[in-house]
């Protein structure tokens, strides 16, 4: 007899999953955010939209979120994959390198805020504490909101994107201790004391301390065990254990889960496994998010926003008006441009999903009028559904600013290392460690790929810029740059995985030059068919190794041997080329365009040259 299935328990997944499949294709062809459709969605189908009419219209249920609680638990991950993905992206000396934005600009930037909101909120919150608890829950910003509208626009390595970054970060660290103190202050606890807060304090600290120090012993002895069994299920498995372990940890210790995420990512981003753990985790992180932002908007109350909808608006632009200018200042004093502190105050102006927990929780303890504390919630939602729009305010008053200032007072910031182009390397073995040694003789920067976790594992010892992972997936080779790559080199001696990594590079860049290592002339062939810009056999380089030896040990002169050993070489790739057109003119046609282009970009950076030789 066949189990009773429960639909109701599949209700919530389903029209989630049905949201996402249509919004996002949706707002990418209306060319919005995605985030302004889930937080529509939200509100729309939450239990303040449509959910009010279950009572007279029980069929209205069944297209409606009716479980708020359960759903923010699942949304609260999608802030953790987030951290985790953006520490990956980081490494301790990046974030070295960032202290001064981070304790300078960070902190100064939520103590202002604080401080100006709170003697704001004064006369309405009835004490001096109730006041300071608003005033540093309005200074938090979103970074769930403001990261990925950032990562979107391809600004997250900008000025002002580092800018907000780094508040975003000092941020995260300081909801703890403000969770912390709103604890000790809560009447209704009498077991919490100042004692009791310094040693959850020390607790944390020292949870923080364990999760850093086992995390460079373990991760990467446990990746690489993981990966040498070649399983992409286990190795997905992997990560996502790693993201929870670290996250619940750090909850159970009184942190945040985002900053155990966050710091578990860090971790990471030092080991050769950071590009593959990060192209694993983006499709959990972009469905996780996607519920955080629809429980955002369950959370926005129409009803109640209509009842003084003035009032509440004149709210959320007298915050964002207040910290926008303390930003903007901050943002000047710490050595932004004006464009760069305009567009960072715009971003950072809003509320943040960690502004709701705080004053849900000050609310308990009677710390914040129940009223008042439900409408700033209210203010905060309402000013991070606006993120989107004001991030394209924000870039485009930056591009008017930056055409009114004169040419020379612009401060060309030089480009992350991840950004500057170079040649990518897939397979390093023997071949491809030759390959790095000469680009390395010529200082031309490299990235190696490669499946062999041990061998990975020995080159990082010698600090060679090699990771794991599989060139012939999309989204690995993204994760490298290949837009942004002056060429692929393949070393790998298998047709199959050749011609994986050539489609899969070919479909991310159409323009980029590939070279890939042959058995003999016929796969050479075979490889210009796949499109490949230069095959090199390997029977014919030892063959034309060979002669270049031997007609210099019998005497022949050294410059005679070396013109004629690239003349024949010539013929040999002008012969498979031609074998290549007579079997596919179109591709060929295709090819000749692309030699074409490349040709007349390379001319202007000649024609000095030439002239200088005249």
């Amino acid at each position: 007899m066949a189990t009773a299935i429960n639909l109701q328990a599949y209700q919530e997944p389903i029209l989630f999953l049905a949201t996402a499949g249509i919004i996002v294709p949706l707002f990418h062809r209306l060319r919005l955010s995605p985030v302004l459709g889930f937080l529509g969605v939200g509100a729309l189908l939450g239990p303040y939209g449509l959910g009010r009419l279950v009572p007279e219209h029980p069929w209205v249920n069944w297209i409606t979120f009716t479980n708020p609680e359960g759903t923010s638990h699942l949304a609260e991950f999608g802030v953790v994959f987030l951290l985790f993905t953006i520490g990956i992206e980081l490494s301790w000396q990046r974030l070295r390198t960032l202290r001064r934005m981070v304790f300078g600009f960070g902190s100064l930037q939520v103590a202002l805020c604080a401080v100006a909101l709170g003697a704001i909120a004064f006369t309405s919150a009835g004490s001096i504490t109730g006041a300071a608890v608003i005033g540093l829950a309005l200074a938090l910003s979103s970074t769930a909101i403001v990261i990925p509208v950032l990562a979107e626009q391809k600004r997250l390595n900008s000025t002002a994107g580092r800018a907000s970054f780094s508040a975003l970060l000092f941020q995260d660290l300081a909801v703890a201790p403000i969770l912390f103190t709103i604890a000790v202050l809560d009447t209704s606890q009498p077991e919490v004391t100042l004692s009791s807060f310094a040693w959850a304090l020390v607790y944390a600290a020292l949870a923080l301390a364990g999760i850093v120090g086992l995390g460079r012993i373990v991760l990467r002895p446990f990746f690489q065990l993981v990966s040498a069994t070649k399983s992409p299920e286990i190795f997905m498995a992997a990560c996502l254990l790693v993201v929870l372990v670290t996250s619940l940890v750090a909850a159970v210790s009184g942190l945040s889960m985002a900053l155990g995420a966050f710091i578990a990512g860090i971790l990471l981003s030092d080991t050769e496994y950071r590009r593959a753990v990060d192209v694993t985790i983006q499709p959990f992180k972009g469905l996780l998010l996607g519920v955080f932002f629809v429980s955002v908007g369950m959370s926005l109350d129409v009803f109640h926003f209509l009842e003084a909808p003035f009032t509440i608006l004149a709210v959320a632009a007298l915050l964002i008006t207040v910290k926008g200018a303390i930003i903007f200042a901050l943002g000047r004093h710490f050595g932004l441009n004006s464009a760069e502190a305009a567009e960072t105050s715009l971003l950072l102006g809003p509320g943040g999903e960690f502004a709701l927990v705080i004053l849900g929780s000050a609310i308990l303890a009677g710390l914040v009028p129940t009223g008042m504390g439900q409408v700033l919630m209210l203010v905060t939602t309402l000013t991070m559904i606006a993120i989107p729009i004001l991030a394209r305010m924000g870039r485009n008053l930056s591009r008017r600013i930056e055409r009114r200032r004169p040419p020379d007072a612009a401060v060309a910031v030089p480009p992350p290392l991840d950004e500057v182009g170079r040649v990518i390397i897939a397979g390093y073995g023997r071949v491809g460690q030759l390959v790095g040694d000469m680009l390395e003789r010529h200082k031309v920067p490299y990235l190696a790929i490669d499946m062999d976790p041990v061998r990975v594992a020995a080159e990082r010892k010698g600090s060679k810029p090699v990771f794991f992972g599989d060139g012939s997936h999309p989204d690995f080779l993204r994760s490298c740059g290949i837009d942004r790559a002056l060429a692929l080199v393949i070393t790998l001696d298998t047709l199959s995985s050749i011609e994986a990594v050539v489609t899969a590079a070919r479909q991310e860049n159409p323009e980029i030059t590939i070279v890939a290592r042959a058995r003999d002339a016929r796969h050479a062939v075979q490889l210009y068919d796949l499109g490949v810009d230069d095959a090199v056999p390997e029977t014919i380089e030892a063959s034309l190794q060979l002669s270049e030896a031997v007609l210099s040990d019998i005497g022949v002169p050294m410059g005679l041997v070396i013109a004629s050993i690239h003349e024949r070489r010539d013929e040999f790739r002008t012969i498979l080329r031609s074998s290549n057109r007579k079997r596919d003119p179109e591709r060929a046609q295709f090819h000749a365009r692309r030699t074409i282009g490349k040709s007349t970009a390379a001319a202007p950076a000649a024609e000095p040259v030439n002239q200088a030789r005249s």
